[in-house]
């Protein structure tokens, strides 16, 4: 039986929608990448890339091994294609630009190399996230490009995607016409296409939280969950499963596979950010993917896909999942503020 190659789909797409050649060829570069990223993840202490750097990324944050090793692999793939105008990465302060031996192109690359590298040593599953925005024409003809060509709401992505290293390893892509995914077929050594138009479920009895932090959480939050834990006994007259992975890409995928709802709220401990995901590279590409599968996301007042980036690493706070959660939760943060 033939299988759909992620080649062949790519094509198939320029054909059928009129997809730019150039954007094909650079998903299919960012697929590479994270085929590579995929066997160093595979070798875990085999390879020596288990445990910390000893140094910190602009978040504040402890990088990994894999985090820098991750970052390196998408940087060197996509730097000389002649896609892309420059990258942005989540380990790296700065914007990305394509050294001047290399052409230039008209797309963006955004992408948090590994997510959820926390769990790295305890063999639990991670991912890679990215972004392809245009680039602004006012930006695209040379030079270095600054960071407000960046600066696009997520309505303006052009495709977005994660892969998952797991038990397999999956490419999920959106080119804004649906959510497809691609298992990695080690044999063949490509991507092939096992999951078409992935739909999120509008209903749910699942969520997914990190309830340690419940003491930090603002009320609507609270609240929200006060009624989940309820069960049946409480407003919402139905009983909840929590799951937490600690890792976006783990979280959202199982959402996209059988339904739930994905949160990361805002907390007391710095109240001066509007929540701790970053807008650019985990909030916007994964709002996409899921409203693409029928789902929705906001930050507990507006939709994600709406907001204006204001600086390269913004955060937000982040609520996606299942349509009929989403609206109930974002519902209880605007009746809080009547």
């Amino acid at each position: 039986m033939s299988r759909t190659s992620l080649s062949r789909f790519l094509i198939e797409q320029t054909r059928a929608r009129q997809t730019p050649a150039e954007l094909r060829f650079l998903i299919e570069v960012v697929a590479r990448a994270c085929k590579m990223i995929s066997h160093q993840v595979a070798k875990g202490a085999l390879g020596g890339v288990l445990g910390s750097m000893g140094t910190e990324n602009v978040q504040g944050e402890v990088q990994k091994k894999l985090d820098i090793l991750s970052n390196e692999i998408l940087l060197e793939a996509n730097e000389w294609g002649g896609h892309l105008a420059a990258m942005a990465s989540e380990e790296m302060e700065k914007a990305y630009q394509i050294p001047g031996k290399y052409p230039k192109g008209s797309y963006l690359l955004v992408f948090d190399p590994l997510d959820g590298s926390s769990n790295i040593d305890v063999n639990v599953s991670v991912g890679t996230i990215f972004s392809v925005l245009r680039c602004p024409d006012k930006n695209a003809a040379g030079g270095d490009l600054s960071e407000d060509a960046f600066l696009q709401p997520g309505t303006e992505q052009a495709a977005a995607g994660y892969a998952i290293y797991g038990p397999q390893t999956m490419l999920v892509l959106t080119l804004g016409d649906g959510v497809y995914g691609f298992t990695l077929d080690s044999e063949m050594g490509s991507f092939v296409l096992t999951h078409e138009n992935m739909r999120i479920p509008e209903t749910t009895a699942e969520f997914a939280i990190n309830m340690s932090n419940m003491r930090h959480w603002e009320a609507p939050v609270k609240g929200y969950v006060d009624q989940m834990l309820a069960g049946e006994t409480g407003e919402l007259k139905k009983n909840y499963n929590m799951r937490w992975i600690a890792s976006m890409v783990a979280d959202v995928h199982r959402i996209l596979t059988r339904g739930g709802v994905f949160m990361y709220p805002r907390d007391a401990r710095e109240p001066e950010k509007p929540g701790k995901l970053r807008l650019l590279y985990e909030a916007n590409p994964m709002s996409f993917i899921v409203e693409q599968a029928g789902g929705a996301s906001t930050n507990g007042y507006q939709r994600i896909l709406e907001v204006q980036p204001q600086s390269l690493h913004e955060r937000i706070a982040v609520f996606l999942g299942s349509k009929e959660e989403v609206k109930r939760i974002t519902q209880y943060h605007i009746d809080a503020q009547k």
